[in-house]
């Protein structure tokens, strides 16, 4: 069993995770607005004083890549990667919305009715664009992951023949336009450092590891900063 320690700041949540294969031994997460920077760091040194466990006995350290958060997805890489050069540990990507898939399957309930399931995992965009990717019940990715506008049309070649599991931060927005019902929103499901545990042991396990020096997170979209405001300026 391998100890990684996964960090997830791809969203408004801030969670940092230590795990012994699939055991979770320590958690920290808060989803006060904008404190990434300031809190990340202090949840590691936290988890590992809970836990007493030496820094140097890691095997690796796991991160969430993105698609997210500009800003996020810079902190927590930038921990990783600080985290990976110091100890000189191997550094595990987790694709964001894989992580949530698997975390969507651990923790929402549906009651069986004969049709398979599609999870939908959704990152808020803005306005009603979304990031999100489509994964069957066994969580093979089917569809790729991409940027999309939420209408009333979405995921209409779908709800034909399988029930839809939306959740993440942009869920609550479709859900003023998706009105079916083989579409469920799960309204309190939050990205968390612990989902991805699973799949960054198997990366682990497959030697799949990320090429530190080079590593950056996936964006999906070009970062465009607004327009400052100047008092006195139109």
């Amino acid at each position: 069993m391998a100890l990684i320690l996964s960090i997830e700041t791809a969203t408004a949540v801030c969670s940092v995770c230590l795990s012994d294969g699939e055991k979770i031994l320590a958690l920290r997460e808060t989803s006060e607005h904008n404190s990434h920077s300031r809190v990340v760091t202090v949840f590691v040194d936290e988890i590992f004083l809970e836990t007493g466990i030496a820094r140097s006995a890691l095997d690796a350290v796991a991160v969430s890549k993105g698609p997210g958060s500009y800003t996020g997805l810079r902190i927590g890489v930038s921990t990783a990667k600080g985290l990976c050069y110091g100890l000189d540990k191997p550094l595990i990507g987790v694709a964001t919305l894989e992580s949530m898939a698997w975390g969507m399957k651990q923790a929402i309930e549906m009651p069986y009715d004969g049709l398979p399931v599609m999870y939908v995992p959704v990152i808020d965009a803005r306005r009603m664009e979304v990031y999100t990717a489509l994964f069957d019940d066994s969580l093979k990715q089917i569809r790729e992951t991409s940027a999309e506008i939420i209408d009333a049309a979405s995921f209409n070649d779908l709800t034909r023949t399988y029930r839809l599991i939306l959740g993440g931060d942009g869920a609550l927005k479709c859900r003023s336009v998706l009105n079916h019902p083989n579409i469920h929103i799960a309204e309190d499901f939050e990205v968390s450092a612990r989902y991805l545990v699973t799949p960054a042991n198997r990366s682990f396990e497959a030697g799949l590891f990320e090429d530190t020096a080079y590593f950056e997170p996936f964006y999906l979209k070009d970062f465009i900063a607004g327009k400052p405001k100047v008092k006195g300026l139109d």
